[in-house]
């Protein structure tokens, strides 16, 4: 079974920059699209970014994530990561990371994904 374990995250204040690390146990980690999640108290779990395995890592963000957020992968160290600036209290949510053994389309979809992190909790006050 793979083991995705994120680290990082905690009680943040508005405007800090949040880095996340996720390591992932499998040797074929290079092979994977990874991406990271979010989810609040009461809503569903919601998208943040990915990275591909093909296209030298292409990326792709939400929009709440766009143009202050980067994920990026470290392949020999079977690790992707979550860096995100400005924040904002609205971004308070447990963050994990998710892992596809295939290519897919529907990189958005939770259910898309093989394999899930246990998460870390991200709080943001004003």
């Amino acid at each position: 079974q793979v083991q995705l374990v994120e680290s990082g995250g905690g009680l943040m204040q508005t405007g800090d920059s949040l880095s996340l690390s996720c390591v992932c146990s499998s040797s074929l980690f290079a092979g994977y699209t990874m991406a990271w999640f979010r989810q609040a108290p009461g809503r569903e779990r919601e998208f943040v970014g990915r990275i591909d395995w093909r296209d030298s890592g292409a990326t792709h963000y939400s929009s709440a994530a766009e143009g202050r957020t980067t994920v990026s992968r470290d392949n020999a160290k079977k690790t992707v990561y979550l860096r995100m600036n400005s924040l904002k209290p609205e971004d308070t949510a447990v963050y994990y990371c998710a892992a596809s053994e295939k290519y897919i389309a529907n990189f958005g979809v939770p259910g898309a994904y093989d394999f899930w992190g246990q998460g870390t909790q991200v709080t943001v006050s004003s």
